[in-house]
């Protein structure tokens, strides 16, 4: 029998040549058995995660595609549990019997104080130790950070960063009306915006949904009073703000702004009233930055068919909406694994820069390459960063940021009525918001 590369040894012969196979057979076979271990320990590390959110459409679900492929290449097998329909209303409903029968998912979207009401319950899983090894305090500007902690402990991962206090508007309309630039004030607002009705067009699209009524809202909050104000009124709920002179001012600019909306307005879709903008039917629209996306998908540029700018007085503050996952206790040490690494790449700068591309929002990442977005995008990473600051990133009432959802929900629809119903006066409006602001 011949054995290529061992024919020539000396001692290959008869019983030694068979000592010395054994000894090889020996090595080899415990070679493969630290091999085979090492492929198990990290197959034992891979786990499955589910993972419950309402990105169901468009870029969303694009975006959440490419968040499973990073998964899947870390090896854990990714299970989606998409709830579409009611703005997360819907999957709130769903995840609430989860979690009360004792199967919660993995992962869920939540955000905002909602977080804070999951972690009083101990079902959140605390994501300290991911949270240090990739520097998350370092990443994210302090206010964010703390929308993501209870009791001092990272409770959920930050997606994306989406600025409310926008105001869009058809470049062409205001070049007709004679409107050299963006409004920075509300006089100067509502001079525009008397010559664009002079003109013969809507000046204001707006949606008549009480959400995008309490949108509105918070920006002209915002614009009258300044980032204090907000912060006193919208977020602390204090009872002399929300029944100042401040706020009087504020509803009054707030109704004023109705005069200048169409008879169509009520029941509208939000897109529908950007599609207004867009198409040169109206001048200006107040609304997040998720409108961006119409624009972009109509094949309109920045700074040549549209204005992005921060809705009138409010150039110097950022009411922010960011969504979010929060990770829940899991039993199993391979689906904690899994956890972890779906927090630390939803912070990851591959998964920050991919899904905000494709949704319009920004990176909530601090000191990320911009290169690839639009000049709006770039504007709000600026503001992003410099109202954190200052003290003017300020988080979003009307978008679930600010405060428990019970007061928010009553303050919303004191809001709309007041909006909805000229009767009820503008001192009345005053009362009617400050009594739902006491809502428990």
């Amino acid at each position: 029998m011949v054995l290529t590369g061992v024919q020539r040894r000396p001692e290959f012969c008869f019983g030694a040549g068979t000592q010395y196979l054994g000894d090889m057979m020996l090595k080899l076979s415990k070679l493969a058995t630290a091999v085979a271990l090492v492929v198990a320990g990290s197959a034992a590390m891979a786990g499955e995660v589910e993972v419950l959110h309402w990105w169901t459409s468009g870029g969303e679900a694009k975006s959440v595609g490419e968040l499973k492929k990073i998964m899947q290449g870390k090896g854990h097998t990714w299970k989606d549990f998409a709830v579409a329909g009611g703005g997360g209303d819907n999957a709130m409903t769903v995840l609430k019997s989860r979690v009360v029968s004792g199967n919660p998912p993995a992962a869920a979207q939540i955000k905002g104080p909602a977080l804070q009401e999951w972690a009083a319950e101990g079902v959140l899983a605390n994501l300290d130790a991911t949270a240090k090894a990739e520097k998350w305090d370092e990443l994210l500007p302090g206010v964010v950070a703390d929308v993501m902690k209870y009791k001092g402990n990272y409770i959920a991962a930050p997606v994306n960063v989406h600025r409310v206090n926008w105001m869009w508007a058809n470049k062409a309309v205001l070049d007709k009306a004679g409107v050299k630039s963006a409004p920075k004030s509300w006089p100067e607002f509502f001079k525009a915006a008397d010559a664009v009705k002079k003109a013969g067009l809507v000046a204001v699209a707006h949606g008549g949904q009480n959400w995008q009524d309490f949108t509105t809202f918070e920006s002209v909050v915002l614009g009258t009073g300044g980032a204090k104000f907000y912060q006193d009124a919208l977020i602390k709920l204090d009872q002399k703000a929300l029944t100042s002179a401040t706020m009087t001012k504020s509803l009054e600019t707030f109704r004023k702004i109705k005069g200048y909306t169409d008879a169509a307005s009520p029941g509208r879709d939000w897109n529908l009233a950007t599609a207004m903008v867009i198409k040169g039917d109206a001048a200006f629209q107040f609304m997040g930055d998720w409108a961006k996306g119409e624009f972009a998908a109509a094949g309109k540029v920045p700074g040549k068919d549209y204005i992005c700018a921060a809705a009138p007085g409010t150039d110097k503050a950022y009411t922010f909406n960011v969504d979010s996952f929060a990770m829940f206790k899991l039993k199993d040490a391979t689906a904690q694994k899994a956890q972890a690494d779906l927090a630390a790449s939803i912070m990851g700068t591959e998964f920050q820069e991919i899904f905000n591309l494709n949704k319009g929002s920004i990176p909530v990442r601090l000191k990320m390459d911009m290169a690839k977005f639009d000049d709006c995008a770039k504007l709000s990473a600026k503001d992003f960063v410099e109202t954190a600051k200052i003290g003017g990133l300020l988080p979003s009432i009307a978008h679930g940021m600010a405060v428990k959802p019970a007061a928010e929900g009553a303050i919303k629809d004191a809001v709309s009525q007041f909006w909805n119903d000229d009767k009820i006066t503008v001192a009345q409006g005053v009362k009617n918001i400050a009594k739902a602001a006491a809502t428990k």
